[in-house]
């Protein structure tokens, strides 16, 4: 018997016509809350991460994970496709690893009368979610194989185009400790991704349950939670989130207050930092802060919502100077002070969503 619980309605706009938006957050909620149930099954902890991750499945971001060996990153995007119940394919990088390898290629085929015909055999980059797994271990040529992929989501061979299936999400790894014989991922690449997320190690209580649950020998079974259709619905649901002005002001403020030529930049920015974030970092924020906003069941997006954002999403699109380096700041204190030091906008009125 198939172990798929039965689905709610999928939410949508024109559901959303005949029921209550509250009730269709609420929904949305409750399916956030089972499946980081399910996933606690397999994975201990790491509660941040998970809704972070959540939260670029349902604005169609992508995700770099960082952490050292051992912190279970591919288990834990393996076990996140399984309880979505959507197709599931993992590359691991390699020197040799060839563009090929990824996208797929053309092979002549000869039929029964003799004739011969190319015919196209797809890469695993046709998939719902493609781990890359140590991306950083293959040359930048095959590195950019992915470009097209994360942000057209289609593939051209030879003079075809090919459409990658919807949803499609990219989940990378690295770790940040190894570093001879990497090819670390160029600006243009690291910009293609929403959240770069930091994997801790765990607490002592929670490497405790780990070594307790993982020594038996069981495996526990996680239910499947969502379709791949009902995704691109819930996609929808939080690209109509409610934005205020005030909101996208803030927004605003705090990537342009990364770029240390700016006239809005603290002091500590133009000391320490050599390029900040472009307008791709305020479109993340607000995606990111509506799908926080959906996850809690809220109408619109808070100033908190932006800040929960600022870190993964800001991360990798700071460069810090030698300075910054000697004093031991890192891009995530730098961020940490821009957090205390932009002031929230003041509402003159209240501000129609956007």
């Amino acid at each position: 018997m198939s172990n798929v619980p039965p689905q709610p309605h999928p939410p949508s706009p024109a559901s959303a016509k005949s029921r209550n938006l509250g009730d269709i957050l609420q929904e949305f909620g409750q399916h956030c809350n089972l499946m980081q149930e399910e996933l606690g099954k397999i994975i201990v902890g790491q509660t941040p991460v998970v809704r972070q991750i959540l939260a670029a499945v349902f604005t169609r971001g992508h995700c770099l994970l960082e952490g050292v060996p051992g912190l279970a990153k591919t288990l834990m995007v393996s076990s996140i496709a399984q309880i979505l119940d959507i197709q599931f394919k993992r590359i691991q990088f390699t020197p040799d690893l060839m563009p090929s390898d990824i996208t797929g290629t053309s092979v002549l085929d000869e039929d029964e009368n003799g004739r011969r015909n190319f015919r196209f055999v797809e890469g695993p980059v046709f998939t719902n979610i493609l781990l890359a797994d140590e991306i950083n271990r293959t040359p930048p040529k095959t590195q950019a194989a992915l470009l097209q992929a994360m942000q057209e989501r289609e593939v051209t061979v030879g003079q075809t185009t090919y459409q990658l299936p919807d949803p499609f999400f990219t989940i990378a790894t690295q770790n940040p400790i190894e570093q001879e014989g990497t090819y670390p991922l160029p600006e243009a690449q690291l910009d293609r991704f929403m959240f770069n997320i930091r994997i801790d190690y765990p607490s002592l209580e929670e490497e405790e349950r780990i070594l307790a649950t993982t020594t038996r020998g069981e495996k526990p079974e996680i239910r499947k939670i969502m379709s791949g259709k009902l995704i691109v619905n819930l996609q929808k649901l939080v690209g109509s989130i409610a934005v205020s002005q005030y909101i996208i002001q803030y927004a605003a403020r705090l990537v342009r207050a990364t770029r240390p030529k700016d006239e809005s930049a603290p002091k500590f920015v133009r000391e320490l930092v050599d390029w900040g974030a472009g307008p791709r970092a305020g479109q993340y924020l607000i995606h990111g802060g509506k799908a926080q906003a959906a996850m809690d069941g809220r109408f619109s997006v808070s100033v908190d919502d932006i800040r929960a954002c600022a870190v993964p999403v800001l991360r990798h699109r700071i460069s810090t100077n030698f300075q910054a380096q000697a004093e031991g700041m890192s891009n995530e204190d730098i961020i940490a002070k821009l957090i205390k030091e932009i002031p929230t906008p003041k509402i003159d009125k209240f501000e129609k969503p956007a």
